[in-house]
């Protein structure tokens, strides 16, 4: 199994190396080539790895690389940790990356950088085995810090698109915010234990249950300090609220970007470092009441936002944002378990929506305004069934002890496990899940029906008309949330089929068929993974082998909740589905009148709670407005006056004044020389 886990992490590696450095010489189709299969070889190992510790004929390894750092009481080496949560990981990374590299070359067949972006993604896949395969907090740090550069460059591949620019900045800055915290988390505990060996801090950290420190004249306790530290770092990674303002903006990335990066992986990390420290958690019930009401806050908060966009890609973000919070609250009521079954579901239905939105997109020329869509379900059928499965799994469709689609299984269990925990914080998040709930139906199915039903609306659409006529797959400012963002009342208009028919001159068509091997491949994942995977997730204490902390108490509590508990998520799910049925198939006018009757808390959610409003205003001006003063007064002002350009002026006058003496006749230079020569003679003698 070592030289297995090896191949699987540092295969990436060697791609991107490969198709980033001689891109030049070996050109597109090798590039892709190397990339795709080496992420399909790291899959391909990677499955063997997972079914082991499935069936319980694995135990966690430790597989060392090299001898990292010696400095004083600080000592660790690179070394490669597997157990089951990790196990868990390397097929989600694995999974959905080999696929998303397939799904790649059809989508950016016709981009002249492709080998930079597949050497981007495998560069992100290894940074995010490393994260994973941590087996102390400086390593998981570098796959942490890995990741975040990654994305940065991924969000601004198309580099030239100034909005591309901004977003990727965007997320590279509000990450940072997180990483400090993270940063603070890895200092703090090495001080207090000795070491950033990751089993050996889980391992003391039940001892430390109980301590305090003293700080700036309070008394606190220590380890709920050191996690809520460790947590602002999830929250960043992971976009919960307060710090998921780069979420929904890293959409101007390619959509296999968003895919990858935004709904199945990076965006979990802050999820499995909590997971992997659960036993640290667990000795600060301050930090876990933190973990959960942050969760059930954002779940809500997301899907508000969600229910009211048009760009079909920032719908799916902000569900992502919502299913983050799901999980989170899970880990924070105890159920890490729980939570990470979640993640291994979401994985496969979450990157399907996305892939499946992109081939949406390719088949409209990358118009993105759910408003100029329609009736596209017979125009690219394969896209729809997948999209399908994606929506019944995302809002969780199935029959109790019957059958399920793969969110049936997971967000249940998520909202048993937070009611039977029974605490305040634990019923806030059972309630906002419960909304959410409703919500994420309500929005999901309204994108479908948008979609795929309906009346062909594309005439409206001039960016679909414009590539009609003069053959442009892809316009360079098509910025469809240009009018969400501009708060106006007009933004919840859908065109009617009235107003235009909507098809002259253009014909949707299905992708080609290397964009949809992968849909057929996660649909089966959203269809089957919450069936098959449900009973080791969250009943099987053996399953995970200690890799997190399991309450058993907890897990048989759920499921001896109420049976209108069970039935919440149905009901809510049914709700929303009803809403948006009556709202945009039998009734298309009722979301304008709602949407006039509800106008400021319309345009409150429309314009994401003013969040970057708020941020603008809070930080944005006041740091331009400092780095001014900066710049103009200390810079300029000061430094440049007295410094550089006050030192120029004085040798500029003494030169001036230099210049007088010299008048260029040897006597006068002799008769200055004698007289000099006598003054210091009488200086010397008297």
């Amino acid at each position: 199994m070592q030289s297995s886990i090896l191949l699987i992490v540092f295969l990436p590696l060697a791609a991107a190396i490969v198709a980033g450095l001689f891109s030049g010489s070996i050109g597109k189709v090798p590039a892709k080539l190397i990339t795709t299969g080496a992420l399909f070889a790291s899959c391909a190992l990677s499955w063997p790895i997972f079914l082991a510790f499935l069936g319980g004929n694995a135990e966690a390894q430790v597989v060392p690389v090299l001898q990292w750092v010696q400095s004083g009481d600080l000592s660790f080496d690179w070394a490669l940790r597997v157990d089951t949560l990790t196990a868990v990981m390397l097929v989600v990374i694995t999974s959905v990356s080999a696929l998303v590299h397939l799904y790649s070359w059809g989508y950016m067949d016709e981009d002249p950088s492709q080998q930079r972006f597949f050497a981007y993604l495998s560069l992100f896949t290894f940074a995010m085995l490393m994260l994973v395969t941590a087996d102390n907090l400086v390593q998981m740090f570098f796959g942490w810090e890995g990741v975040g550069l990654a994305s940065y460059l991924l969000i601004g591949f198309w580099y030239k698109k100034p909005s591309a620019n901004a977003a990727a900045i965007k997320a590279f800055v509000v990450n940072r915010v997180g990483d400090l915290g993270f940063m603070l988390g890895i200092f703090g505990t090495f001080l207090v234990f000795g070491t950033v060996s990751i089993p050996a801090i889980l391992e003391q950290a039940p001892a430390m249950s109980g301590s305090s420190i003293t700080f700036m004249g309070m008394r606190l306790m220590t380890m709920d300090i050191l996690c809520l530290l460790l947590f602002v770092g999830a929250m960043g990674k992971s976009a919960q609220l307060g710090l998921h303002t780069w979420l929904p903006d890293a959409m101007e990335g390619p959509t296999p970007v968003s895919a990858l990066i935004h709904a199945a992986t990076m965006v979990t990390a802050g999820v499995f470092m909590v997971c992997r420290l659960s036993p640290m958690f667990e000795t600060a019930p301050v930090a876990l009441t933190v973990v959960t009401v942050i969760g059930g806050a954002t779940c809500l908060f997301a899907a508000t936002i969600g229910t009211t966009q048009w760009d079909i890609k920032r719908v799916i973000a902000y569900s992502t944002c919502s299913q983050l919070g799901y999980m989170f609250f899970a880990a924070g009521v105890g159920a890490y378990g729980v939570a990470m079954f979640h993640l291994f579901t979401h994985a496969f239905f979450k990157a399907l929506l996305f892939l499946g939105a992109g081939a949406v997109i390719h088949a409209m020329h990358h118009e993105q305004d759910m408003r100029y869509y329609g009736a596209l379900r017979k125009r690219i059928p394969i896209t729809f069934w997948a999209m399908m499965a994606g929506t019944l799994a995302i809002t969780g469709v199935g029959i109790i002890d019957v059958f399920g689609f793969a969110g049936f299984y997971s967000k249940d269990a998520i909202l048993e496990a937070a009611y039977a925990r029974g605490t305040g914080a634990a019923n806030f998040a059972f309630w906002a899940g419960a909304i959410a709930a409703l919500l994420t139906s309500f929005y999901s199915w309204r994108l479908m029906f948008l979609t795929f039903w309906g009346k062909p609306r594309w005439a409206d659409s001039e960016h679909i008309q414009h590539a009609v006529h003069h053959g442009h797959d892809e316009p360079e400012d098509h910025n469809p949330a240009a009018q969400e963002d501009s708060g106006e009342a007009v933004a919840h208009h859908v065109p009617s089929t009235e107003e235009k028919d909507g098809t002259a001159g253009y014909h949707p068509h299905e992708a080609p068929w290397v964009m949809l091997i992968p849909l057929v491949v996660l649909s089966l994942g959203a269809v089957f993974a919450g069936f098959v995977f449900y009973e080791p997730f969250v009943d099987a204490e053996g399953f995970w082998q200690g890799s997190v902390f399991f309450n058993e108490n907890l897990v048989h509590t759920m499921h001896g909740v109420p049976l209108w508990v069970k039935l919440t998520a149905t009901i809510a799910m049914l709700l929303g589905l009803a809403i948006a049925w009556l709202s945009y198939i039998r009734n298309p006018k009722l979301p304008e009148a709602a949407a006039e009757q509800l106008g400021p808390i319309y345009r409150f959610f429309l314009n994401k709670w003013y969040f970057d409003e708020l941020y603008n205003f809070l930080f944005v001006k006041p740091a331009f407005w400092l780095g001014r003063v900066f710049w103009k007064v200390l810079d300029i002002g000061i430094i440049d006056r007295f410094g550089p350009d006050g030192a120029a002026w004085v040798v500029r006058q003494g030169s001036v004044g230099a210049k007088r003496f010299q008048s260029g006749m040897l006597n006068t230079y002799a008769l200055i020389m004698l007289l000099g020569l006598v003054a210091a003679i009488t200086w010397v003698l008297l």
